[in-house]
This record gives structure tokens, C-alpha cells and sequence, in this order.
């Protein structure tokens, strides 16, 4: 099964991953989300893979977005998966998905855990 990387080239912790990745003999599926957003049945299967005790936690929570839509607020599982299917830019990054096994790259050497 191919590992892959929900990748972000204009963030430097989603290149480095990539990297990281790369220097462990990995070659994964790239996925750039923001030019091919997830619909919200993968970010909740991404969720469960990630093992999160809310959604929120692959969120980015600084980006204007969640403010603007108010998302600090939400409590609705499936609406903050809503949200991140509209707006991509919320999902943090990077994400490495290794068979149902999945972490977010912050720092890089998180990933090393599931490969």
C-alpha cells in the first residue's frame, strides 16, 4: 500500500516532511490538497486513522478562516469536517497516511512513528 502525503509545497513543514520522507527510501503519493480538496467522508477517515479525540485537532486554528467562519465556537463534528472540505486551507499539514495508520508532520519526524 502506497504512503501518502496530504503536501502543501508552500509550507516548509510539509517540505520537510517530504524530505524526511524521501531520505527514509519512501517515495509517497503526493497529494496537494489545496489544488485537490478532500471531500469530508476522507477527512473524517483521515480523522479516524490520525486517532483524535475531536476533529478540531487537524485543524488549523490560526488560519482567518477559522475565525471568520467562527469555527471556535462549533462543536459539531461533521460541521468542522464541513468546513475543512470548503475551505482546505484549514486542514493542517502535512499529513502522511500509511494503511490505517496516519500522523500530521509537526513536527516532521512525527511520520517516522507509522512508517
Amino acid at each position: 500500500m502506497a504512503i501518502v502525503i496530504y503536501h502543501n509545497p508552500r509550507c516548509s513543514k510539509s517540505r520537510q516532511t517530504l524530505a524526511l520522507l524521501e531520505a527514509n527510501d519512501v517515495v509517497p503519493k503526493i497529494v496537494q490538497y489545496l489544488d485537490d480538496p478532500l471531500n469530508q467522508s476522507a477527512l473524517k477517515a483521515i480523522a479516524k486513522k490520525l486517532q483524535l479525540k475531536t476533529v478540531r485537532d487537524m485543524m488549523r486554528r490560526g488560519e482567518a478562516a477559522y475565525k471568520d467562519l467562527g469555527l471556535a465556537k462549533e462543536q459539531d463534528e461533521d460541521a468542522l469536517l464541513e468546513a475543512m472540505a470548503a475551505n482546505p486551507i484549514l486542514i493542517e499539514r502535512p499529513i502522511v497516511v500509511n494503511g490505517d495508520k496516519a500522523a500530521i508532520g509537526r513536527p516532521p519526524e512525527a511520520v517516522l512513528e507509522i512508517l
